[in-house]
């Protein structure tokens, strides 16, 4: 007999928990439709080809890939053996796999665009709310399966889109209940001069790799990474002065320019940030020159949204603009920025917070109790009637005892009972009763259909 079990970073979801997740989904959705968003989907696979070399050093790592169909097959044993061979060597093999589970919404979106940009409406603007995967190891708040819902602009180079980012995720996290939640906001245009005062553009990817360690291994271990990277004790001398930056947002902006004077990525940079941080006016909009998210196809704004502080958990959004991602699939010069939300460390946090709303887990409204065959019939055809004007409502699947229909009211949080005994039904009368109040009135089965269940 096999024990069940589920694979280690994925979780099944009850009705308590999928109906708090709808809550959130529902809720971004809304905002996402409310700023003009319209929707799309992908499949949960890609060609191999259309994932690999697209999420840096690190991201290629944690793509899951899928086996190719018939490697049992004996005319294939030897072409799998092979395969096997080179993956140990950290190559692909087309005999082995072909393709892989999508490890974000973007590129896809990207491979998207790239195949319809014909036919495309630009600048389009669509949200994507899926599944994606990464062979990461499990931790609080760190799943191997888990929901992106991503909002994107492709085809805009206008810092406009910028902006209303910002106030999506403002919108979507006041909407939560988040207040206290932080926005922080740097360019890779900055990233990019850094590079340069530190032995040129070369250096970019190794500088970014180490600095988007920042908040996990801390400034130390973080200079110990760019020294085994090639980088010598001046170089690190000027990433650690860029890195201890701080006061307010104009502030910022004056020490890095200061600091990275007489570049033209530096200015472009510093100048964008100045843009969207007083276009959007927030105060949860922080410029956060430590801000450096990992993925290589991130060209200049971008962003990383963080819990109040009172919870302690990582990030929770995040994204940023890439102005030629769809010329990676051979259509350039098409423009984007994109947004992701975090659903299930969103989830985790209002769990903590307990900010989920009382009547999130109301599903049935109304339950009609059934207390013999013809006041079931009665019963079954208000219900009809209540479901008609939108009411939820379901009836007792048999005639039993008083507190077996109360005790399943009370487990499934159903706020009402509708009750039709042998006097009520000679008398064309119903019972409704409040179960969170513990008060009940008479009425009609006509009065009963039209009564207001809040």
């Amino acid at each position: 007999m096999t024990k069940p079990s589920l694979p280690q970073g994925t979780r099944d979801f009850g009705p308590e928990v999928v109906r708090k997740r709808q809550y959130i989904l529902n809720t971004i959705r809304n905002v996402f439709e409310l700023y003009g968003f319209q929707p799309l989907e992908t499949p949960a696979m890609e060609n191999m080809e259309t994932l690999m070399g697209k999420y840096g050093e690190e991201g290629d790592k944690l793509i899951f890939k899928i086996l190719n169909n018939g490697l049992s097959d004996p005319k294939n044993t030897e072409k799998a053996r092979t395969a096997f061979e080179k993956v140990l060597q950290g190559k692909n093999d087309k005999d082995l796999t072909e393709r892989a589970l999508k490890y974000d919404l973007t590129i896809p979106f990207a491979r998207y665009v790239a195949m319809n940009h014909n036919t495309l409406t630009f600048p389009f603007k669509r949200y994507q709310i899926q599944p994606v995967w990464r062979a990461d190891r499990p931790q609080r708040g760190r799943y191997r399966e888990f929901t992106q819902c991503d909002a994107d602009v492709v085809g805009s180079k206008a810092l406009l889109n910028e902006v209303e980012l910002v106030n999506i995720y403002h919108t979507v996290f006041m909407d939560l209940g988040l207040k206290g939640y932080e926005l922080r906001i740097n360019s890779r245009k900055i990233l990019t001069a850094l590079a340069e005062r530190c032995g040129g553009a070369d250096q970019m990817i190794n500088i970014t790799i180490a600095i988007d360690k920042l908040d996990k291994i801390g400034l130390d271990k973080v200079k110990e990474e760019l020294t085994d990277r090639g980088l010598n004790n001046d170089q690190i001398a000027i990433i650690e002065q860029y890195l201890k930056i701080d006061g307010s947002n104009e502030a910022k902006l004056t020490a890095i320019a200061a600091l990275l004077k007489d570049t033209t990525a530096a200015a472009e940079g510093i100048a964008e940030l100045r843009t969207v941080t007083e276009a959007a006016n927030r105060k949860e909009l922080i410029i956060d020159f430590t801000l450096a998210r990992g993925l290589n196809y991130y060209t200049g704004i971008i962003f990383e949204a963080k819990a109040p502080a009172q919870v302690k958990m990582g990030s929770i959004g995040g994204g940023g603009r890439y102005d030629d991602l769809t010329g990676l699939f051979g259509v350039p010069n098409i423009p984007g920025v994109g947004i992701s939300f975090g659903v299930d460390r969103i989830y985790d946090v209002l769990e903590e917070m307990n900010h989920f709303p009382p009547d999130v887990q109301v599903g049935t409204q109304v339950l009609l109790f059934n207390l013999g065959e013809a006041e079931s019939k009665a019963a079954y055809q208000l219900m009809q009637e209540l479901r008609a004007a939108g009411v939820r409502s379901e009836l007792f699947h048999e005639n039993t005892k008083f507190d077996k229909q109360f005790k399943y009211a009370e487990k499934k949080g159903i706020p009402f009972a509708i009750i039709i005994g042998s006097q009520e039904l000679a008398s064309g009368e119903v019972v409704i009763k409040d179960l969170r109040k513990g008060s009940q009135i008479k009425t009609t089965m006509a009065d009963a259909a039209c009564y207001v269940f809040g």
